[in-house]
């Protein structure tokens, strides 16, 4: 191990600038699919708290569209009966904010370390969080929607974590080297 460390020392000598993006590129990945996952667990186990709402579509704006023979109601946020209604979406938004609050802690603590005003930069990530939130949404609502009709269940929802995860993780990398910009300096 001592070899590794060795070697890795001498590398970030001889190019600070890539192993400051390979140091924090590596961090965020396992940050953020720990987070992932952690969200994962508390979709499911909300989902069944949360079954007594009901599946109701809920969402805005709510678009009837027509994509290769597959009618459903799209949303920018929200969820089709199909995806679990009111139920799942309040499991997901709820999961949703206490592992971003989470994961703004830890990416500013251990991944990007940073000490600038937190005020400002949790304002930068809130507002990163709502744009990337509602693009990944709107994606997830757009797929679903037609994979629903061709393949199973467990095909779609693979499909929808790893399509709008890997938007989600390039955004917020790119958007969290921005916020937490400072870390370069030390």
């Amino acid at each position: 191990m001592e070899k590794i460390k060795q070697k890795w020392l001498e590398f970030a000598d001889k190019n600070p600038k890539i192993s400051t993006w390979v140091r924090e590129g590596g961090l965020f990945f396992i940050v953020s699919n720990v987070i992932t996952l952690v969200r994962g667990f508390m979709i499911e186990i909300l989902k069944q708290l949360f079954s007594f709402m009901g599946d109701a579509p809920i969402g805005f704006p709510n678009l009837h569209l027509n994509l290769f023979g597959v009618e459903f109601d799209w949303y920018l946020i929200g969820a089709s009966h199909d995806q679990g209604g009111v139920a799942y979406f309040t499991a997901f938004l709820i999961s949703l904010w206490i592992c971003e609050i989470i994961n703004f802690f830890l990416q500013r603590k251990f991944v990007f370390p940073n000490n600038g005003n937190a005020k400002r930069q949790f304002a930068l990530y809130f507002l990163t969080f709502v744009v990337v939130t509602c693009i990944v949404n709107a994606i997830s609502n757009l797929w679903v929607g037609v994979a629903i009709s061709f393949v199973p269940p467990l095909v779609y929802n693979l499909g929808t974590t790893f399509l709008t995860g890997g938007v989600a993780m390039v955004v917020f990398f790119f958007a969290n080297r921005f916020i937490f910009k400072d870390s370069e300096k030390k």
